[in-house]
């Protein structure tokens, strides 16, 4: 888990699919899942926010907690659905790093996150270790829902 993965919107990069699936190079597992190297690194600063918020569009704030809106409809309607979807919450993320600081927050979701079978990472949208999983990513129908939902 690294500081610069979690997106201003509370998104914690490195448990998405999509980080996931280049640190675990899954197309070469047989996988054809798009890649991405995380919201801050590619300088998009929020996939999700950004072009909804002038302050985070304009470098104004580092997080969403900084806006005096927090949280906006934007962002309560983005945790809404992660939090139906994929057992996630960027308002409690958020939340998280504002009142105990960002090294908690880091330590708190690895273990979060943690796979209890190899210690590789979780994926927030599916459930699946990308490290000891591949198969039983490879047999999913829906490769981005958690299984019986």
């Amino acid at each position: 888990m690294e500081g610069e993965l979690v997106a201003p919107c509370g998104m914690n990069c490195s448990v998405c699919s999509g980080y996931l699936a280049l640190k675990n190079d899954i197309r070469s597992k047989g996988l054809r899942m798009t890649y991405c190297t995380g919201c801050r690194p590619r300088d998009k600063k929020c996939a999700f926010i950004k072009k909804r918020c002038d302050l985070v569009m304009n470098n104004e704030v580092e997080f969403c907690f900084q806006c005096e809106t927090f949280p906006c409809e934007h962002l309560s309607k983005l945790d809404a659905k992660y939090r139906k979807n994929f057992k996630m919450s960027f308002i409690e993320n958020l939340k998280t790093i504002r009142d105990h600081g960002m090294d908690h927050f880091l330590e708190q979701a690895g273990e979060e996150w943690k796979c209890p079978e190899c210690g590789g990472t979780i994926c927030c949208h599916n459930g699946i270790c990308f490290q000891c999983g591949i198969e039983k990513l490879k047999a999913r129908k829906q490769l981005y829902r958690w299984e019986n939902e």
